[in-house]
């Protein structure tokens, strides 16, 4: 089951991250009017990870208001969710990315997903066929050894956009202890530790307590950071591990009937974000609060991570609204999020016409500042819970 992760309304942010609450409209992309929109051929549109949706969503309405002319020279930049908002339980929902593109495109649901759709299934748009249907795709994982390289032709650029962190969640009742080694959850992941009685610190009165152990779906980019943090990049985790929620949700029926036992990874970022900057699922925002996305987290709670120097680590700092990422979260948890993106024959490897997207928000003298490194990006990806880093737009 899926939930509601994208009320899709806001108002014109390009001076502020934070607006007047309107109600939700029901449906993605939709223009800086928020009127719902197919994009044009020349237009600039991505897909793919659940963690960086909302914040895209918010940084393109962004970008949009800020630059009101929509041109082949100008074009407006449109992302689509990982699944519908207006039905998120729909497995097999098919999108028309451009208006030249197929009417019945799957939806790419992840950020492997996402990077596919850009590789290997990016159709031209028939109504101008210099420009494919796919631009750009989110992805909350980095370059994996399967990817194209930067250097090919046909390769891809993993463009940094902020910094993240995943750690384990449980029910905010739980028979776990407040904190697991990398180690320890690689046995919970590979089904060798099987009950909370071979974890020190778990409740002493559940020994034979079985641990629920749940990853997001297979396309997950958080699934895949997360199990390689735990346990290397050629981890794979047991029979034992339930697959089939979508990541950064904690309300999907599996929560619910047995919370004291589960572990389930989820970004530290997009949970800030829901649990302290957005509304309840089908309310409109209030004051202050996102304008994409509502709080999805149900009773689950982020946990701490002991890292290799046997210090436990929180996975925030502050609280209410000032809660953010820890910067000294356990070092093999922290992560970047990107937009991937064709690589393209510029110096930096970023397609010229998205550049002024995607580029560092300060270049040499005469080169493109991107937005989505700018002042005003960087408030934005702040109430979406991600930390701006000064690598953003560099790309890997």
């Amino acid at each position: 089951m899926r939930i509601l992760k994208s009320l899709v309304a806001v108002t014109a942010v390009a001076a502020s991250a934070s607006a007047l609450a309107i109600a939700p409209a029901m449906a993605d992309p939709v223009n800086s009017h928020l009127a719902r929109v197919t994009p044009s051929a020349f237009d600039v549109v991505g897909v793919g990870s659940d963690t960086i949706e909302s914040v895209l969503d918010a940084l393109s309405v962004s970008y949009n208001s800020a630059h009101k002319v929509d041109t082949l020279a100008h074009p407006h930049i449109y992302s689509w969710d990982a699944s519908p908002p207006n039905n998120p339980t729909n497995l097999t929902s098919v999108i028309q990315p451009k208006a030249g593109c197929s009417a019945k495109t799957p939806r790419p649901d992840g950020s492997g997903a996402g990077i596919t759709a850009l590789t290997l299934g990016n159709a031209k748009d028939s109504r101008n066929k210099a420009f494919k249907c796919f631009d750009f795709a989110r992805s909350s994982r980095g370059r994996a050894a399967t990817d194209p390289p930067k250097s090919s032709k046909t390769g891809i650029n993993f463009v940094v956009l902020a910094k993240d962190a995943v750690t384990w969640s449980t029910g905010k009742v739980s028979n776990a202890p407040k904190t697991l080694t990398a180690g320890q959850l690689k046995g919970i992941y590979s089904c060798t530790i099987k009950t909370w009685g071979q974890v020190p610190g778990s409740n002493p009165n559940a020994k034979t307590k079985k641990i629920e152990a749940v990853l997001p779906q297979s396309g997950s980019g958080t699934r895949s950071f997360f199990l390689t943090a735990i346990g290397g990049s050629s981890f794979v985790p047991g029979a034992c591990v339930n697959s089939t929620p979508e990541e950064n949700e904690g309300v999907n029926a599996v929560f619910k009937k047995n919370p004291g036992n589960i572990v389930f990874p989820f970004s530290i970022g997009k949970y800030i974000a829901q649990k302290f900057h957005s509304a309840a699922c089908g309310k409109k925002p209030g004051k202050g609060q996102n304008q994409f996305g509502c709080n999805a987290v149900g009773n689950l709670v982020l946990r701490s991570v002991t890292n290799q120097a046997h210090k436990v680590t929180a996975p925030t700092v502050g609280t209410g609204v000032k809660t953010t990422i820890n910067p000294s979260f356990a070092a093999n948890f922290q992560r970047l999020v990107y937009d991937v993106v064709p690589s393209g024959t510029t110096a930096n490897r970023i397609p010229s016409r998205l550049q002024p997207f995607f580029n560092p928000a300060t270049t040499a003298k005469g080169k493109v500042s991107g937005y989505f490194c700018g002042a005003t990006a960087r408030k934005i990806l702040v109430s979406y819970g991600f930390l701006p880093t000064p690598e953003c737009g560099i790309g890997l």
